[in-house]
């Protein structure tokens, strides 16, 4: 009986090790992932990066200069998000006026 007994507890151990190496590798190798991620430089072209943010006065949104659609109202320049947003802005002007 206690041979049994012997060999029982031998592969109980042999479960609980490899287990426990398993579980530490995985938490090697996230770590590792995770450093490789975090230290990776982020490459931008330079004519991707815009010096300023323009307001679209139809719909409010935010606009890099260099995207952005531009049209002269009343001696200022205005930018636009879309033609949709332009062709609004046009149509009624006096509208968004206050949002320029």
């Amino acid at each position: 009986m206690t041979f049994v007994v012997r060999i029982l507890r031998f592969f109980f151990w042999v479960l609980i090790v490899s287990w426990g190496i398993s579980l530490l590798r995985r938490l090697l190798t996230s770590v590792g992932v995770a450093d490789a991620n975090r230290s990776a430089p982020i490459d931008v072209p330079n004519n991707v990066v815009a010096r300023k943010l323009l307001r679209d006065p139809v719909c409010g949104m935010h606009v890099a200069e260099n995207l952005a659609l531009m049209e002269r109202s009343g001696g200022q320049n205005v930018y636009f998000c879309s033609e949709d947003c332009r062709n609004k802005f046009l149509g009624e002007p006096k509208k968004f006026v206050a949002n320029a």
